[in-house]
């Protein structure tokens, strides 16, 4: 089974529990979804047991007024297509407003004996 994690509560980004009271889990191409959503929000040196994992953002964006949109582009791209289970991945970045990076990922991940497409916003 591709993708297999635990389920973040898309308002907070929280663990929860499920009905029975055990750590909801989600699987498949949602799971996918969050994993990819998961790479692109880390930060090299941010994981502790995996600190060569995630994007150098201080390196490429941070401080700087105004990032370059393709290095950006290309290091998420890089990202999303680490995470198992996806296939293809095309990032289109709007740009930065208001400190904040806007855009889309449209995903092409593998879904147990298909291959969904899914969108993620930034």
């Amino acid at each position: 089974m591709n993708g297999h994690t635990l389920y973040l509560t898309p308002d907070n980004w929280d663990i929860t529990l499920d009905s029975s009271g055990r750590l909801q889990t989600s699987a498949n191409a949602y799971a996918i979804a969050q994993n990819v959503a998961n790479a692109v929000r880390l930060f090299t040196n941010e994981a502790f047991f995996a600190m060569d994992e995630g994007i150098p953002h201080f390196e490429i964006e941070l401080g700087y007024t105004r990032p370059a949109l393709s290095v950006l582009r290309a290091r998420i791209r890089e990202a999303a297509l680490n995470v198992e289970g996806v296939l293809d991945a095309e990032v289109n970045l709007d740009g930065v407003r208001d400190r904040k990076l806007t855009g889309e990922i449209l995903l092409t991940v593998a879904d147990e004996d298909k291959s969904s497409k899914i969108t993620l916003t930034l």
